[in-house]
């Protein structure tokens, strides 16, 4: 599949996800015109929305499908934005960043407390001493109710969806089985099958690998940094600092 073919389904699968409150939480937490790394930046939304408050925003990501795009949404915005392909486990060539973010479910796709580890490790190194480090992650309830055997779909004229969400081999994990048809020069459909698998830990894991690895809580909160987490929340919201020596 072309990337323009997976941003198009990427961006529609995304259309109602909460990018304004991302935006919002993030400047409510990092001064105007910081410098941001925003890690795990997709095709660009939210970095791009961002960017546009004045912020100086550096885009990474894993996939070379979602840079192209990313590239192309910030050309045609005319936004000076840098987007480079790298894992968040091993972030180089930042240093004294501002700050770093990592929202729509960014965190998720790591596996297991080393790979959790090795992500803070690596923010850490790209941050500035005192620099901010945001981001989200499922909840466990929402992988418990929302990801339970449930099946999505979309069923529009350019391209159709079904989506279906099962348990995973983990504890608070999910496989989230895509298929999509999608609508090509001939007026048939290609059918293009995806699959992505998630995972959480409770908040209490996050929080003692933060620390262990340099970095102090500010706040864990829900609703977007509304309330105070609690059992039946979506998502759980990490402001931390990296610490001073």
């Amino acid at each position: 599949m072309t990337y323009q073919h997976f941003a198009y389904i990427y961006d529609r699968l995304m259309a109602d996800a909460p990018y304004d409150q991302w935006v919002d939480y993030a400047k409510e937490r990092i001064p105007e015109g910081a410098s941001i790394l925003d890690v795990a930046c997709g095709t660009a939304t939210y970095t791009l929305k961002m960017a546009s408050f004045g912020y100086a925003m550096t885009g990474v990501d894993l996939s070379e499908e979602m840079l192209s795009v990313a590239k192309q949404k910030a050309d045609g915005d005319k936004k000076n934005i840098t987007f480079i392909k790298q894992d968040m486990q091993q972030l180089t060539g930042f240093q004294d960043m501002d700050a770093v973010t990592v929202f729509c479910d960014g965190m998720n796709y790591l596996m297991d407390e080393d790979e959790i580890r090795a992500t803070f490790d690596s923010v850490r190194g790209a941050l500035k001493e005192g620099g901010t480090f945001l981001f989200d992650v499922h909840s466990s309830f929402k992988m418990e109710s929302a990801f339970d055997h449930q099946v999505y779909a979309d069923n529009e004229e350019e391209a159709s969806y079904i989506w279906f969400a099962s348990p995973g081999e983990y504890d608070n994990s999910v496989i989230h089985d895509l298929t999509f048809f999608i609508k090509n020069e001939k007026g048939t459909y290609d059918r293009v099958d995806e699959s992505h698998t998630q995972r959480t830990f409770d908040s209490s894991v996050y929080a003692s690998l933060l620390d262990e690895c340099g970095f102090d809580i500010v706040e864990i909160s829900s609703e977007f940094g509304l309330k105070a987490p609690i059992h039946q929340t979506d998502r759980i919201f990490f402001h931390a600092r990296k610490r001073r020596k």
